[in-house]
């Protein structure tokens, strides 16, 4: 057998790495609006993300179009943040276990919405925003580039931060920045932040609920298991474009833009570890790896390579 690690190899598999970290980038922005603006960490992502993809599935291939399939799937990501939202402010649970909560459930409600543990959908024979097989026929120049899902994703993330900029720099935005920010201040300042809590939760699930649909669309199929560690790669590519890009991006759409270049760079990485044939069964620990890197950066800067005048008083009086 022939281990000879061949560079091409690598550069063909990139362009897919690209297409997937697009997608995953677009749920990594809705991880960003709980984890960055609401400070709340959110575990109802692993299971929201699989319904995404199961409704878009099954409404796809009982007849529907694909934009109604997207449009339902973000609706019932939305409906899957609410009854988190719900927990936590009606019930008095903390963040974490509702979101915890509702993760469990979702596992039932998928395996009901799908009948199965997964359900395939042939690009032959159905319409399909994006897919793998476009993203093959386009590089082989089978398809226009039109057609190719990495156009097609950049053009929703374009969109969902143009949208997102517009809305957090609304009177409502504002406010449920304000709420992540400091809550009791917003209080103080009249500001319901238990109805911000919810919308924030519902606007972040249902972008990860769009995404999972757009992966399922891309890969062929939805299965139980398609969310299960979602949160660890939102939480990884929000860290990367954090550490990377937080001194060049200061403007709200942009911090959002470097949330979706880690995705991207997210899967680069992950792409290159499979190009170097390390064991795929490694890779979650991989994962976990790079989070906590790219976490204890910014700690690192700080204790090592921060000032030492800015630690107690200055040398003169």
């Amino acid at each position: 057998m022939n281990l000879a690690l061949n560079p091409l190899e690598l550069f063909g598999q990139l362009p897919g790495a690209v297409a997937q970290g697009l997608i995953w980038g677009i749920m990594a922005i809705g991880v960003y609006i709980t984890y960055k603006v609401l400070d709340i960490a959110d575990l109802t992502v692993d299971g929201s993300f699989c319904t995404g993809g199961a409704v878009c599935v099954m409404l796809l291939l009982n007849g529907f179009s694909v934009g109604t399939a997207l449009l339902c799937a973000f609706l019932v990501g939305i409906l899957t943040g609410l009854v988190t939202g719900f927990f936590h402010t009606f019930c008095g649970i903390s963040a974490i276990l509702a979101g915890i909560l509702t993760q469990l459930g979702l596992w039932s409600v998928n395996l009901a919405i799908m009948g199965k543990a997964n359900q395939s959908i042939n690009v032959n024979n159905y319409d399909l925003l994006v897919s793998l097989r476009y993203l093959q026929e386009v590089l082989k120049g089978v398809r226009p580039f039109y057609w190719s899902p990495i156009l097609v994703v950049s053009i929703f993330v374009i969109v969902i931060i143009g949208f997102l900029y517009w809305f957090f720099g609304t009177e409502l935005g504002s406010s449920v920045r304000a709420t992540g920010a400091n809550l009791n201040m917003a209080r103080a300042q009249g500001i319901n932040t238990d109805f911000n809590k919810v919308l924030g939760l519902m606007l972040s699930n249902g972008l990860v609920a769009l995404s999972g649909a757009l992966l399922a669309q891309y890969q062929g199929f939805s299965d139980i298991n398609m969310g299960r560690g979602a949160i660890v790669i939102g939480l990884a590519a929000v860290i990367i474009g954090e550490v990377i890009f937080a001194r060049l991006f200061r403007n709200f759409a942009l911090r959002l833009l470097g949330v979706t270049i880690g995705a991207i760079i997210y899967y680069v990485v992950i792409q290159t570890v499979l190009w170097l044939r390390l064991d795929s069964n490694y890779l979650k620990l991989l994962s976990a790896l790079v989070v906590a890197v790219f976490l204890a950066v910014p700690y690192w800067k700080e204790k090592h390579f921060s000032n030492p005048l800015k630690k107690g008083g200055g040398g003169h009086a």
